[in-house]
């Protein structure tokens, strides 16, 4: 799946398409590992600001949070998450995604000291429970990728104080699994589990991806940290 240096727009926009309209999940981790040496030049063709997005929400809701602090990065791809944190001077990352290929790429870096082959949503994070300061899930909560069901387990392996951090797409492809996360959300909050604490939400001017691309339609985003309350 090599893309030569400077393929086309289109061609990358059709790639991210594809990638979320695979319904089979063990075709869509296969179509990730052969995708995964490429990853990161297509989303930067697409001006992907996801990850960015994300730690500075997650900077602004806690704005205190050591350096030291134990931070896992799940779906983490390739790394681009793990990238902004130690530019923001943050150094204890682990890492868990299901594609092979992905894990590959994100080990070659060093970013991460620890990472872990899971497919969140088909089996539990490979960690106990409140191991981690702060927990992060960029690009991954959307239809066809990691199920509302999930959100527990992120909860699960938070301490106790802990920040969430997560992302999610509100184009109209994606508008069902949205509503369906926002009350995943919402019970939880309800029952005390987790207090949310920043919904931050792109202005119209600011784009992950250009207009017109497949079933990832140009729109706004939202990125929500959420304090565990257990």
């Amino acid at each position: 799946m090599a893309q030569e240096e400077g393929g086309s727009l289109p061609e990358v926009r059709a790639r991210v398409g594809t990638a979320h309209g695979i319904p089979d999940l063990a075709q869509k981790l296969h179509f990730y590992d052969r995708w995964a040496p490429d990853y990161d030049q297509d989303v930067a063709a697409l001006q992907y600001r996801a990850p960015h997005l994300a730690v500075d929400c997650l900077t602004q809701a806690l704005p205190g949070l050591p350096h030291s602090a134990l931070i896992l990065d799940v779906a983490c791809g390739t790394g681009l998450v793990a990238a902004e944190l130690r530019a923001r001077g943050f150094h204890q990352l682990h890492g868990v995604d299901g594609s092979p290929g992905m894990l590959e790429q994100a080990r070659a870096p060093g970013l991460y000291q620890h990472l872990s082959l899971c497919t969140l949503g088909q089996e539990p994070l490979p960690s106990p429970e409140g191991t981690f300061d702060a927990v992060l899930i960029v690009g991954a909560l959307s239809d066809g990728q990691v199920p509302c069901n999930a959100i527990p387990e992120l909860l699960r392996v938070t301490k106790p104080g802990g920040l969430v951090c997560l992302t999610t797409r509100t184009n109209s492809s994606n508008l069902q699994y949205k509503e369906a996360l926002e009350a995943t959300l919402d019970r939880l909050e309800q029952a005390g589990a987790w207090e949310r604490l920043v919904a931050c939400w792109l202005p119209p001017s600011w784009r992950w991806y250009p207009a017109s691309l497949p079933r990832m339609a140009s729109s706004p985003a939202l990125s929500t940290c959420t304090e565990n309350g257990r």
